[in-house]
This record gives C-alpha cells, structure tokens and sequence, in this order.
C-alpha cells in the first residue's frame, strides 16, 4: 500500500470528506476509511478519485492497523453520529464510537503516527444552565452518544500522556453545511428543515422552537482541523469549535424562509429525552492554542447550503 501522510476516518461523511477535500487542494497525500454505513459514495466522488480509499470498519482493528501504516496525521471522524440513533440502539455506537476509537488510538500509536485529530462534540456539555460552554465546565452527558464521544477525549488524553501520542480532541457545534445528509432518520436539524420547507412541508420541532445553538459552517470546522494537526501547543487539549454565536430554532427557520423566499409553518412537539435545551461555545482556547478565527458566519453559511442544495421551494 503506497504511504500517505493523512488518514481521515469516516472520510466518506460529511465532515470527513471536507477534510480530505482541504487536504487534497493542499497537494497533500489522503487516504479515507469508511464502512459506508452513514458515509455516501457521493462525497467520495467529490474527492476526484485523487485520494487512496480503504472500505473498513473501526471495530476491526486489522483494517485500521493496516489503514495507518505510513501515516503521519489521522483525522478521526469516523462514528455512528447522533443522540438519537445512540438512544435507539445504545450497542452499535458504543462499539463504533469507543471501541473504534480505542482501536485507532492502539494503531496509531505502534505506526508511529505523529498525531490523532479527535472529533468530539459539545454534547459531552449537557444540560448545564451556565453559558457560554468553555473547555472547564465537568462533562455532564445526557445521552449515550455523548458518553461516548466523551470516553474517546479521555482515551485520548491518557494515550497523550503515557504513550507519548499527541492528540487533540475538538468539541463541534452543530457542525452543518453542503454534503450533510437530510435523507436519514437522524439527519440534522438543518439539511432537514430545509429540505421541509423546500418541499412545502411544515418542519417538525421538538420543543418551543426556542432552544439556541451554536450553528457552525463546515469551512469553519476543517479550518480548525487542519490548524490543529500542526499546531506545537495543542497537543492533549480538547477544546470547543463554534463560533461563538447564539441562534434559536425559530430564528434558523425564519431566515430559512428568507433564503427560500416563503412563510415557515412548523410543526410544534414535545421536547425529545437526550436534547439539549441551549448551546453557545466559549473558543478562546481554540483561539489561544490553534489561532482560530471562524470565517463563515451563520446566516452566510446558510446561504450557501442553500444554493449548494439546489432548493427551490414549491
């Protein structure tokens, strides 16, 4: 197998295919590993054909022991995503999310790779009242997702400090963006009202509808990706990504119809259990340790989902 210098797990999702597609437009050599359970052929095809593939799963430790050999970076973005899907069947991602993890985190360190990127989520926060979530605040989980995506950042921590594996672990908020699926039953909240709305169907909110959370574009999320691969101050922090903006669900759904040019009419259910009721990320640390600056604002990167989803409402 020729050598690469990065690895993106999960490279086939939608994070991880923006991340190998940065890296590629940087001249660097990519490969990507994905089961493609929730990854798409799709994104893959947006690589070009210009990255190596590996078809694995990160509960089979050979595959991934075979998929680092050579590598100087991994990109860990391979999981099963969302609270829900967790709840619903608690096994399989505890086993993916992990079990996966530890199972990198092992390859990793007997391939002498330089550093594992983390990606972990601002779930491990909770329900906590106090806002803005800085990187101090004790986790408190509500959900089996975010026990586990927690597991992984103290998996990596220890393997920082008694291997010697430099690691970073990097809290997305409410990552979105083109590429994100509104297909699946556990689609995001915003590929999936958009897609509501374009359709003339009343998006479906679980809760008041004024809930907040931190929206991040995706151009923001592989800007911290790839300052945390080379960043010499980094390594054993986890560290929230944001972008330190505060946007209720009712807000997101007007400007939608803005964008669409229609009136939205949601659909208003009880809250669901595992939900967060508010979200707003404190990214000084990011700022100090990876020199990070959002780019892309949220009603900018709204925009151009949009235009990259080609909705037209009916």
């Amino acid at each position: 197998m020729a050598s690469a210098t990065y690895l993106v797990t999960g490279g086939a999702g939608f994070i991880g295919s923006h991340i190998a597609e940065a890296l590629l437009d940087r001249g660097e050599s990519v490969r990507v590993f994905d089961n493609l359970a929730t990854g798409r052929q799709a994104n893959l095809a947006a690589l070009e054909g210009r990255a190596q593939f590996i078809q694995g799963d990160l509960r089979d430790f050979d595959s991934i022991k075979a998929a680092v050999m050579g590598v100087e970076v991994v990109f860990h973005q391979g999981a099963l995503a969302s609270v829900p899907r967790s709840i619903a069947d608690p096994t399989s991602s505890l086993e993916t999310n992990i079990n996966g993890t530890h199972n990198v985190l092992i390859a990793a360190r007997d391939a002498g790779v330089r550093r594992v990127v983390y990606a972990s989520s601002s779930s491990v926060y909770g329900n906590t009242p106090a806002l803005p979530k800085h990187e101090n605040m004790p986790g408190n989980p509500m959900s089996p997702y975010a026990v586990q995506k927690l597991t992984g950042e103290l998996l990596c921590r220890v393997y920082t400090q008694i291997y010697g594996l430099e690691t970073v672990a990097l809290r997305y908020f409410n990552v979105f963006g083109p590429r994100q699926d509104p297909a699946s039953q556990y689609a995001a909240v915003i590929p999936r009202f958009l897609t509501a709305i374009a359709q003339g169907r009343r998006p479906v909110v679980f809760g008041d509808g004024e809930q907040t959370r931190d929206f991040t574009y995706i151009a923001n999320v592989v800007q911290a990706n790839l300052l945390a691969a080379s960043s010499s101050t980094a390594a054993g922090y986890a560290m929230n990504v944001g972008c330190g903006e505060q946007v209720s669900l009712n807000t997101m759904m007007r400007i939608m119809g803005e964008l669409l040019d229609v009136t939205v009419h949601p659909e208003y259910h009880e809250p669901r259990p595992g939900d967060v009721r508010d979200s707003l990320a404190d990214i000084g640390l990011a700022q100090r340790l990876l020199d990070y600056k959002p780019t892309v604002g949220f009603r900018e990167g709204l925009a151009r989902t949009v235009n990259a989803l080609h909705l037209d409402a009916i």
